[in-house]
């Protein structure tokens, strides 16, 4: 994340839309960077806007191209949720993603949210399911999953512009990013626990890799608060917690994940016909459990 009060450098400066604008010194000379690399042009992008992608008509996201410069842009526009995502919003910015990655002329992608509020403010609770969020096709999907790792293995570096919230999924799809660039308004943060909600993958691990063990158990749990942390969801805070051990843990930590993976397929009416099948000696019938994408 470019903070310039942290690394003590004097060449960036975040505009109101959290983009990096200037690479001057404050005397007026030209930065290191520039005296290397020569200046780097600060004259606002000209953007093409592609409203099909894949013959895929764009709805949720907002997808553009600079004129004559190799950078693509996907921008969350649902400001009406803080952008929060829908499986839709999802589809949408996976395929911009694999144009982004096949098109030639792109070297660097950037990722933000439509508005001064929010970069992205996670999923959107209104269409959660109990098998993940639930599409206009009524099949719950989890599939920000798959795009956490699109965003991962993307060949070509990825800058999160965070304006206002990043929170719940919306932090993660930034920590996701190569870089961040943050205004000055930025909030970055987890709620997932307060919601029944909790991310035991790169939502645990590549948090603590970048902040610390402790700030990003901080970040889960509000543990400077003891009370604040009895009013989230114990079995999310349970999952939480052995995911965050997994990741230093080696083998014994991914025991204990998988220990706690388990305790919750135990409590669920798929483990529990397994069990009563061999209570009654007879075979478990499973047909009636659906095989989620």
């Amino acid at each position: 994340m470019v903070d310039c009060s942290q690394c003590g450098c004097s060449g960036h400066s975040a505009g109101s839309d959290g983009a990096s604008t200037s690479y001057a010194s404050a005397t007026g000379r030209p930065s290191s960077y520039a005296r290397v690399h020569g200046e780097v042009s600060r004259a606002p992008a000209q953007w093409r806007r592609i409203d099909t992608v894949a013959k895929e008509e764009l709805r949720e996201v907002r997808y553009e191209k600079a004129v004559g410069e190799g950078i693509a842009k996907v921008t969350i526009n649902r400001p009406e949720k803080r952008n929060a995502f829908t499986p839709r919003t999802v589809m949408e910015m996976s395929l911009c993603f694999a144009d982004a990655r096949e098109d030639p002329a792109v070297g660097v992608v950037i990722l933000t949210g439509e508005g001064p509020l929010a970069f992205c403010s996670g999923g959107d609770q209104s269409v959660r399911g109990a098998g993940g969020y639930v599409g206009a096709d009524g099949i719950p999907r989890l599939n920000v999953l798959d795009l956490q790792m699109q965003i991962r293995r993307l060949p070509k570096p990825v800058v999160a512009q965070v304006a206002g919230y990043a929170v719940g999924g919306g932090h993660i799809l930034h920590m996701m990013c190569d870089l961040t660039v943050a205004a000055d308004n930025a909030v970055f943060g987890q709620t997932g626990p307060k919601v029944g909600s909790f991310d035991a993958g790169y939502g645990s691990t590549q948090m603590a890799r970048l902040v610390g063990q402790k700030r990003a158990r901080e970040m889960w749990f509000l543990a400077r608060l003891c009370r604040e942390v009895l009013r989230n969801s114990p079995t999310a805070l349970r999952i939480l917690k052995s995911a965050l051990n997994a990741a230093e843990d080696g083998q014994a930590g991914i025991q204990q994940l998988g220990g706690d993976a388990t305790l919750l397929f135990y409590q669920s009416e798929e483990g529990n016909e397994g069990r009563q099948a061999y209570m009654e000696k007879r075979a478990p019938d499973f047909s009636r459990f659906k095989r989620l994408p």
